[in-house]
C-alpha cells in the first residue's frame, strides 16, 4: 500500500517495445527478449516506488501506457529533445521536492531510498545524487526542481555523473549521496543485478530466458 511523504517521486521510462528498449542487450538476447527484460525491470521499479513514502508518483513515459502501469501513478509524456531536456522537463513539472529514478535499476528498494525520502531528507540538503557504476547516475533528487540544473549536461557518456554532480555543487547546493548501483545496460550487468535481487521479476525473467538458451 502506498504511503505519503514530502517528496514527489518520478520514474522516467520507455514503453517496453521490442527494438526500442535495452538494445545493448542484443546480442546475446533478441529484441523481443530484451523488451521482456525491460518490462520486468520496469515492473520491479514501479512496485518499489509504490512502497515509498511519496507525495505523488509520476511515470514520465516515452510511449503509450498500458495495463502494465499499476494504480497509484500519474502518467505524463516525455518531452522531445535529448535526455538532458527530457529530464529537465520532468523536474519542471514538479511543484516541490522531487526525486527521479530510471527503469534500469530494478534492484532499488524502499530501504535503499529511505534517506532521500525521510521527513527530514531536505533539511540542509539541496540535492540527492545516486551514482551509477558506468559513470552516470541512477537517481537525482532536488529540493527545488530547477530544470536549468540538468540542461546541457552531456548524457550517456562516462563523465555524465561527474558533470551533473559538479553542476549541483557549483549551484551552491549541499549534495548528499545515495549508494553506487549498477545500471542494466549489458548482459553482464543484467546477471549482476539479478543476483542482487534473485526474487524479483527481473531475475525471474532473466533466469527463464537464459535457461531457455538465450542467444
Amino acid at each position: 500500500m502506498s504511503v505519503s511523504g514530502p517528496t514527489e517521486v518520478l520514474v522516467i521510462a520507455k514503453e517496453p517495445v521490442a527494438g526500442r528498449v535495452k538494445t545493448r542487450l542484443c546480442p546475446p538476447f533478441t529484441p523481443a527478449e530484451a523488451a521482456e527484460l525491460a518490462a520486468a525491470a520496469l515492473a520491479d521499479t514501479l512496485e518499489a516506488v509504490l512502497a515509498l513514502p511519496a507525495r505523488r508518483r509520476v511515470l514520465v513515459l516515452d510511449g503509450r501506457p498500458g495495463p502494465w502501469v499499476p494504480p497509484g501513478f500519474d502518467v505524463v509524456p516525455q518531452n522531445a529533445g535529448g535526455l538532458d531536456e527530457r529530464l529537465a522537463a520532468a523536474f519542471g513539472g514538479c511543484t516541490g521536492p522531487a526525486l527521479l529514478v530510471g527503469m534500469d535499476t530494478p534492484q532499488i528498494t524502499a530501504a535503499l531510498l529511505a534517506p532521500a525520502l525521510a521527513p527530514d531528507a531536505w533539511e540542509s540538503t539541496g540535492a540527492w545524487f545516486g551514482p551509477a557504476e558506468d559513470g552516470g547516475f541512477w537517481a537525482l533528487g532536488l529540493v527545488d526542481p530547477e530544470p536549468g540544473l540538468l540542461r546541457g549536461v552531456p548524457m550517456s557518456v562516462p563523465e555524465t555523473g561527474a558533470v551533473q554532480r559538479r553542476r549541483l555543487v557549483e549551484a551552491g547546493l549541499v549534495v548528499r549521496d545515495l549508494p553506487l548501483l549498477t545500471d542494466v545496460d549489458t548482459a553482464a550487468d543484467a546477471h549482476r543485478v539479478a543476483s542482487a535481487v534473485p526474487g524479483g521479476r527481473f531475475a525471474t525473467a532473466l533466469g527463464r530466458l537464459t535457461g531457455a538458451g538465450a542467444r
